[in-house]
C-alpha cells in the first residue's frame, strides 16, 4: 500500500485523470484506475509513470456497469469520479437508444470541456442517429435526455453508490463549470460563484431548428444546453446523495482545460487550441476562461485532502477574449494560420458574467500564468505531431 493509502481515479486514461494519477503517485498514494481496456494502447502512458509498476493498478470498468465499479472501489479509502459516461451498444441500458458503435457521443458532443469552449467546432460527417441527424433537423430532446443525461446521472450514482458500499472516506466528484455558467436570472454584472447553478428547466427548454453546416448554431444552442443539463443533473444528485447516506462528497467544477497532454489521442478540450492555430477563418470573440489540467489535478488532491473542503469548487484561473488569446498566441508562435476576422459574440442569457474560483484558492489553491500552460500545451502537441 501506499504511504497516503489507495484512492479509486475513474477514467484513470483521460486528459485531467492522467495528470491526477501521476500527482496522486508521486505523492506517495495507491491508485486504482478504471479504464475500458487496461490492455488498450491508449492507456499504456499511464503504465510508465513513475511509481506506476508498484502502486497502480487499472481495472476494467463502466460507469454504467456497477459491479464492475464496486470491484476498483473496494479497499479505497477515497475516490476521485473523473470519468464521463459514454454509452455504447455493449453496454445493457433498457432506457436508451444508443448508437450501436457509440459514435454519437464520442464523435458529436465532443466530450466535456469542448462543448464549454463557445467555438463552432466543426462536426464530424458521422450521422448521429435517426432522430438527431445533425444536417437540418429539429435535435429530437428525448433522445438527448437517454444518451447524454441519464448516463451522466446514472454512471455518477454507480459510483457514490459504490463507494457507499465500500465506506469511502471521501469522493471528489468532477462536474463542470456548465453546471454553473447557464443561469439566465443569475443578477446581470454579478461574477458567479458556487451558490450559483444551471437552470434545467432552461436548458431543457431551449431548442432550435438546426442549420445545415452551422456548427456554431449546434454547439452554443442544442449541445451546449444540454451539455449543461448532464452535469447539472449528475452534481445536483451527487449533491442530494451525500445529503441522504452521509457520504462525504466534494465536487469540483472545472472550465476549459488545457496545457499539456499525458495521453497519446488528442482530448477535446485541446483540439480547441489545436484549432486556433490553424482551423479557423474567422472566429467568434467570445469569452473562455481556461485552467491547466496540471492545476486541476492540484485542485482536486486538496479538495480530497483538506479537512475544510465541503460543497462545491468553481475551478477557473484565466478569463480571456478569443482575440486577445489570439494575439498572444501570435506573439509567441507567429507562424502559424491564426483567424483572420473577428466578430463579435452574443454569449446568451447567463453567459457573459465572471467566474470567481476565490473558494478555491482560500481551500490553499494556486494556478499558473496563462502563457505557461500554453506555451507547454503547443510545445507538447508539436513534440506529439499533432500540428503536422
Amino acid at each position: 500500500m501506499g504511504e497516503k493509502g489507495t484512492v479509486c481515479v475513474t477514467g484513470a486514461g483521460g486528459y485531467v485523470a492522467s495528470w491526477l494519477v501521476k500527482l496522486l503517485l508521486s505523492n506517495g498514494y495507491t491508485v486504482h484506475g478504471t479504464v475500458r481496456d487496461p490492455q488498450n494502447d491508449k492507456n499504456a502512458h499511464l503504465k510508465k509513470l513513475e511509481k506506476a509498476s508498484e502502486n497502480l493498478k487499472l481495472f476494467k470498468a463502466d460507469l454504467l456497469d456497477y459491479n464492475s465499479l464496486s470491484a476498483a472501489i473496494t479497499g479505497c479509502d477515497g475516490v476521485f469520479h473523473v470519468a464521463c459516461p459514454v454509452p455504447s451498444g455493449s453496454v445493457p441500458n433498457p432506457e436508451a437508444r444508443i448508437p450501436r458503435d457509440g459514435t454519437y457521443l464520442q464523435n458529436h458532443l465532443l466530450a466535456r470541456h469542448l462543448v464549454f469552449a463557445l467555438t463552432s467546432e466543426p462536426m464530424c460527417s458521422v450521422p448521429c442517429c435517426p432522430d438527431c441527424n445533425i444536417y437540418g433537423v429539429l435535435l429530437n430532446p428525448d433522445c438527448l435526455q437517454v444518451e447524454l443525461v441519464e448516463p451522466a446521472v446514472k454512471g455518477t450514482l454507480n459510483v457514490l453508490k459504490a463507494c457507499s458500499e465500500a465506506n469511502v472516506k471521501r469522493v471528489v466528484v468532477v462536474s463542470s463549470v456548465a453546471a454553473v455558467v447557464l443561469s439566465p436570472d443569475w443578477p446581470k454584472g454579478r461574477v458567479k460563484d458556487e451558490s450559483c447553478w444551471s437552470d434545467k428547466e432552461y436548458c431543457r427548454r431551449t431548442n432550435v431548428i438546426l442549420k445545415p453546416n452551422d456548427c456554431s448554431v449546434i454547439i452554443m444552442d442544442v449541445f451546449f444546453n444540454w451539455y449543461c443539463l448532464s452535469k447539472t443533473e449528475a452534481e445536483s444528485e451527487a449533491i442530494e446523495f451525500a445529503k441522504v447516506s452521509g457520504l462525504d462528497v466534494v465536487t469540483v467544477c472545472p472550465s476549459l482545460v488545457l496545457g499539456p497532454m499525458l495521453q497519446p489521442m488528442v482530448n477535446s478540450s485541446s483540439l480547441v487550441l489545436i484549432k486556433l492555430l490553424k482551423g479557423y477563418e474567422e472566429l467568434e470573440n467570445s469569452s473562455r476562461y481556461i485552467v491547466d489540467a496540471r492545476d486541476v489535478a492540484e485542485a482536486l488532491l486538496l479538495a480530497y485532502e483538506k479537512p475544510e473542503a465541503k460543497g462545491r469548487y468553481i475551478c477557473t484561473a484565466h478569463t480571456i477574449r478569443s482575440q486577445d488569446l489570439v494575439e498572444i498566441l501570435r506573439r509567441l508562435y507567429p507562424n502559424y494560420n491564426y483567424p483572420k476576422k473577428f466578430t463579435e459574440a452574443n454569449e446568451g442569457e447567463g453567459l457573459s458574467e465572471g467566474l470567481s474560483s476565490e473558494k478555491l484558492q482560500e481551500l490553499g489553491w494556486s494556478y499558473r500564468p496563462l502563457e505557461e500552460t500554453l506555451v507547454d500545451s503547443i510545445e507538447g502537441y508539436r513534440e506529439a505531431g499533432h500540428l503536422d
